[in-house]
């Protein structure tokens, strides 16, 4: 059973929700009606600049540079976390603080247990 307040807050989320969805589909519709079509062969040459081809286009990538970007992503948002945090933290009192070294414990221990276990290293 719903409050009348919180009636009041779903009704505007749901607004929200479709106004969104109403401008996400406005700017599909007005790169298709706008963009450029290009039919032609010669577009989907490959583009030379007076040098011929040399090689595939497709480069074999280490797999350290992935596990380099998975550490970049962890990490940013883990800077998110403790930045929002930081932002309360006075009302969150020692209880929050205590929260947030847990949060931080837990992903260093993941960190250590990836390195440890696979051999990983954080150079590329």
């Amino acid at each position: 059973m719903l409050l009348n307040g919180q009636t009041e807050k779903l009704w505007t989320l749901g607004v929200y929700f479709v106004v969104v969805l109403l401008l996400v589909a406005a700017m599909l519709a007005v790169s298709y009606v706008l963009g450029q079509r290009h039919d032609e062969q010669r577009d989907r040459a490959a583009l030379r600049v007076g040098n011929p081809l040399r090689g595939s286009a497709r480069v074999h990538v280490s797999a350290k540079f992935y596990l380099v970007a998975m550490f970049f992503v962890i990490f940013d948002l883990e800077a998110v976390f403790i930045f929002a945090w930081a932002i309360a933290a006075r009302e969150l009192g020692w209880a929050g603080y205590c929260e947030i070294l847990v949060f931080i414990a837990i992903l260093l221990a993941g960190l250590g247990l990836s390195v440890a276990f696979r051999g990983a290293r954080l150079e590329p």
